[in-house]
């Protein structure tokens, strides 16, 4: 992982946006803080940010509405901050394009693994490009470039998506016409095992619907495997030459 590496903390509690700035500095990453959307929003603009922890209980405009504003120009990863027991906010957050989430209360080591898995995430089409160079997936007329992490429709129009969409993507191009279940997917995207109401993958796969799909209620590229998982049900190819499947 590449040193000073830059987290904002969006939190309008002092206490908390402190504690979280003063525990995750000590592991080398620079910290930005802010206590609404306005200081967020100066802060972005004035550094390059490489992670985004943003709380939805803010002043001004909330969590969720920052969240959806710059998901439509940034594929910054965020992870939502939302109190204990509320559900629907953590449902709504990812469907924004949120990568991750945590309930307060909870033990900042916690956030601290969530970071630096998303971080990981983030660098690794870099990585993977500079050593050996496949430039792109092609499935059903898009295409997916790996090192600049861009997705072009088959219109050649770019759409957005967030670190934890494109790697639940990636994950399913490299795997063509395999079944994954919502364990293996999200072990696979975010390194961590589902807890027993985690729906997050099943939000980040109709996210990807969404954007990808002729019609999203009968997706035909990204199938549901009943007692199964999901998957990629059509071929992929590599650079347009070597064929996966």
């Amino acid at each position: 992982m590449k040193k000073d590496q830059t987290i904002l903390i969006v939190d309008d509690d002092h206490d908390i946006r402190n504690l979280l700035g003063d525990f995750l500095g000590q592991y080398g990453f620079s910290i930005l803080l802010a206590k609404d959307g306005k200081e967020m929003e100066s802060l972005l603009a004035k550094n390059t940010v490489d992670l985004l922890v943003l709380d939805i209980m803010l002043p001004g405009k909330d969590g969720l509405t920052l969240c959806r504003e710059l998901r439509t120009v940034s594929r910054i990863p965020i992870i939502m901050l939302t109190a204990a027991g509320e559900e629907v906010d953590r449902i709504v957050g990812l469907e924004m394009g949120a990568d991750d989430y945590l309930s307060k209360p909870f033990n900042p080591r916690e956030l601290l693994a969530r970071v630096k898995a998303i971080l990981r995430r983030a660098q690794q089409p870099v990585i993977e490009k500079s050593l050996a160079d496949p430039a792109s997936f092609r499935f059903a007329n898009w295409t997916l470039e790996r090192g600049s992490r861009r997705l072009l429709s088959p219109e050649q129009l770019e759409v957005i998506l967030s670190t934890g969409e494109f790697s639940l993507l990636m994950t399913l191009l490299e795997r063509p016409q395999q079944v994954l279940s919502r364990d293996q997917l999200l072990d696979l995207t975010k390194n961590r095992m589902a807890s027993p109401f985690d729906r997050s993958i099943d939000i980040q796969i109709s996210r990807l619907r969404n954007k990808i799909e002729e019609d999203p209620r009968q997706p035909q590229i990204i199938k549901t495997i009943r007692s199964g998982g999901y998957m990629l049900a059509v071929p992929v190819e590599i650079n347009s030459d070597e064929k996966m499947a």
